[in-house]
């Protein structure tokens, strides 16, 4: 077997750092209930395009990042993350044949079965009340999906990651 030497894998790490951005950037207070699950979707988008690179080690890692920079429980960030990273990684190759249109439904559902267990969470520890909310995050990445897939593709290709 041929060793391919990895290159610009800095972009990964760099592209996950600006979704760590994205996902503590202030918005208005009436959009903060729908906001996108950025590290979701870039892991997703890694995920589907390099998976010997990135993984669930790499997903539990961003996720323990987003629980110290959220300032929540430690390792909720880190298990929702894993637990998408898995469900995608089991799916990976169905989800790279579907069209996009496609990909953002099955997203949607893994997305919102993230929530649920995210709204699971945080039912066991009383930090905030069930509501049928829980799901408008999962619906907003599903429809941010192709256009974070089609600018992630485009860094991809022109830094040449591999």
């Amino acid at each position: 077997m041929i060793a391919v030497r990895a290159r610009n894998v800095w972009v990964i790490w760099v592209s996950l750092a600006v979704a760590l951005l994205f996902s503590v950037a202030s918005m208005p207070r009436f959009m903060e209930i729908g906001r996108p699950l950025w590290l979701a979707l870039f892991l997703t988008y890694w995920v589907l395009a390099l998976p010997h690179r990135v993984g669930m080690a790499t997903a539990w890692c961003v996720g323990l990042l987003a629980d110290v920079l959220n300032g929540s429980l430690l390792g909720q960030n880190a298990l929702i993350l894993t637990l998408i990273t898995f469900l995608v990684m089991t799916l990976h190759q169905r989800l790279r044949m579907f069209p996009m249109w496609q990909q953002s439904t099955v997203l949607l559902v893994v997305f919102g079965l993230a929530q649920l267990v995210q709204l699971w969470l945080n039912a066991l520890t009383g930090s905030r009340p069930p509501t049928l909310a829980f799901i408008l995050p999962a619906l907003v990445s599903a429809l941010l999906w192709p256009w974070v897939c089609v600018i992630l593709r485009g860094v991809h290709q022109r830094m040449s990651v591999n």
